[in-house]
């Protein structure tokens, strides 16, 4: 593919290149909420999940790779983003991990490997340790799991671009699309208060754990990056050169790679029955 967008001038002015065309989509009704999906392609199972204020389409670089790669790739947009709707409850990596749930019901996925994305790498290994039996394995990219392990921003024309897209993006997919400065004020709140995983609760993770981070990135600590590494149990950790939080969308390809690693490394312990 031999993409390279690194202060995301492509991604504010288009997007990512366009999802292909789902085996299947779908919205789940859920704790007042409509949750919507889409599957591609067949063989072990892989849930994305993407970014705070972002939706399934920001993985428009991920999706053909992993189908390519022999997955069944399975997109959720999370409540209140892209295409699903929310109720007036708070937001909380909580309840959208039960969505993530709710959504493998439906479509009889006993166990699936998750590739989450900042707030979706949250949803993620919340999901992971509440129901570890049905994660295969967890791709940590570019996340917390306590407040502490974020940066103080600074603003820059490269998030401005990619606030712009996030703006664009959810005036066109929302049922409520004059409501983006409000969601982005919810959304905020969850980001700041949450998650609170002690090292203990890190401690107590059974699934395998790839934790990885741009070398550049602009909200999440390094040090915070190792911290997860070292305190989960078998956990490895991948610093990505030259990209920064947005590393699917600067240099798809090698971000790529190293999702592809993950999966061939947690796939077998999807069940046969899953695919």
């Amino acid at each position: 593919m031999n993409s390279c967008d690194d202060d995301l001038v492509q991604f504010a002015e288009h997007g990512a290149p366009l999802l292909p065309t789902p085996d299947h989509e779908d919205r789940v009704e859920h704790n007042g909420a409509l949750i919507w999906y889409a599957s591609f392609g067949s063989g072990p199972p892989v849930i994305l999940l993407h970014g705070g204020l972002g939706h399934s389409g920001n993985w428009g670089y991920q999706v053909p790779a992993l189908v390519a790669a022999g997955h069944r790739v399975v997109t959720i947009d999370s409540r209140g983003h892209g295409r699903s709707t929310r109720d007036d409850r708070p937001y909380s990596y909580e309840l959208m991990a039960s969505d993530v749930a709710a959504v493998m019901d439906h479509l009889s996925l006993d166990r699936a490997a998750l590739v989450g994305w900042s707030d979706g790498a949250c949803v993620a290994l919340v999901f992971a340790s509440k129901a570890p039996a049905r994660a295969a394995g967890v791709f940590f990219f570019a996340c917390n799991m306590d407040p502490g392990g974020t940066k103080q921003i600074e603003p820059s024309p490269l998030l401005d671009r990619c606030f712009s897209r996030h703006r664009k993006d959810y005036t066109a997919l929302s049922a409520t699309p004059a409501d983006f400065d409000q969601f982005v004020s919810a959304v905020g709140l969850m980001m700041r208060t949450q998650p609170n995983y002690t090292k203990e609760d890190l401690g107590a993770i059974e699934v395998p754990v790839f934790v990885a981070l741009g070398e550049n990135d602009e909200f999440i600590k390094r040090e915070h990056a190792s911290y997860l590494a070292e305190v989960i149990p078998g956990a490895t950790l991948n610093i990505l050169p030259g990209v920064s939080h947005f590393a699917p969308l600067q240099r798809p390809d090698e971000f790529n790679e190293t999702v592809l690693a993950f999966t061939a490394e947690v796939s077998p312990r999807v069940r046969t029955d899953d695919q």
